[in-house]
């Protein structure tokens, strides 16, 4: 009996301390006891019913206690809304007392919206205050002149509150200044006058207005640094006269190729006159012979014929020695002149 009442008790002590360790995770007296000592109107009934939803009081209960110590009005149902919701309690309510304390407009339904939609709240506050410098990347544009400039900018912002919801982020700032530094490059005579006046693509991107429809408000925009790259203008013109040289080349080895083939053909074709030539001389005997059958041609005609060609052969040997003669007379005459 004494072994039984002892195990009873030791089990009644361990259900106890287990109901006591149930008690106090659905009802947080701690918390409830912080909240009283600061201040703060939270029920027994409210920490169990956020127990009950899987809220952890301790979030809501601290979030709670640290805005009204800072002077917000705030209350637990909405704070436990907006954890529901997804968003981060504690990052909301530093936003809150950051923007107060900075003299911003900021209601907290503004800021549980900038929160839920994926924006450090609490950051973009603080770049309200303290304004944030953006480095672009270096961006390579070319003046009238042909000479490609690399600029570098440095670009101060500062958080708009208004457009935290739906504006465009960093990336587009950094786009459009570089836009703007590529057209204020291209528009410009010569690079010179980029080198010498900086300030001029500064004063024509503000003038654009590159802030317009996100959540930053552009101060200014300074050129960090501008080197003098590459000569385009003189690399397309080279580009441009080897493409010619090409078209030229092509177009002349086309002549080229239709004046040997020409040659082929008048080659040919002179072949062809004198095949027909010869073909021609060969029909002179068969005509010969046949004016003997026929009686239309005598011997001694025949022989007449012959030394009269030979004459003749003769006469244009003799001519084409004087020629050749004269011709070289005429040289040298030409060289005594001389």
């Amino acid at each position: 009996m004494e072994i039984t009442d002892s195990a009873f008790i030791l089990f009644a002590a361990f259900a106890g301390l287990i109901l006591l360790f149930i008690f106090l995770y659905f009802v947080p007296v701690n918390l409830w006891i912080t909240a009283i000592f600061a201040n703060v109107r939270v029920s027994i009934g409210e920490l169990i019913g956020m127990r009950i939803r899987k809220v952890p009081p301790s979030v809501i209960v601290n979030s709670l206690i640290t805005a009204t110590k800072a002077g917000l009005q705030l209350t637990t149902n909405e704070l436990e809304t907006h954890y529901l919701a997804g968003g981060n309690v504690p990052n909301v309510i530093r936003a809150l007392i950051s923007a107060d304390k900075a003299n911003i407009n900021l209601s907290f339904k503004q800021a549980t919206a900038i929160d839920l939609a994926g924006r450090d709240v609490f950051e973009a506050v603080q770049i309200s205050v303290n304004p944030k410098v953006i480095n672009t990347p270096n961006v390579a544009a070319v003046a009238a002149d042909g000479i490609q400039l690399i600029a570098k900018a440095r670009v101060t912002v500062r958080a708009n509150i208004a457009q935290l919801v739906g504006g465009a982020g960093e990336d587009t700032i950094l786009a459009r200044v570089g836009e703007g530094i590529v057209t204020s490059i291209g528009s410009a005579q010569n690079h010179k006058s980029v080198l010498e006046n900086p300030d001029k693509i500064s004063k024509l991107v503000l003038e654009r207005g590159l802030d317009a429809g996100t959540a930053f408000e552009i101060l200014s925009i300074d050129i960090a640094d501008i080197d003098v790259g590459t000569n385009i203008g003189a690399k397309l013109q080279i580009d441009q006269a080897s493409a010619d040289l090409k078209v030229a080349e092509a177009k002349a080895e086309e002549r080229r190729a239709m004046a040997v083939a020409l040659e082929q053909e008048m080659k040919a074709k002179t072949v062809e006159m004198r095949a027909k030539v010869i073909q021609a001389e060969a029909e002179v005997p068969k005509a010969i012979s046949e004016a003997f059958r026929s009686g239309k041609l005598g011997v001694m005609d025949y022989y007449r014929m012959e030394n009269i060609k030979s004459d003749t052969d003769m006469r244009s040997s003799i001519a084409g020695s004087d020629s050749s003669g004269s011709s070289e007379g005429n040289k040298g005459k030409g060289g005594e002149k001389k």
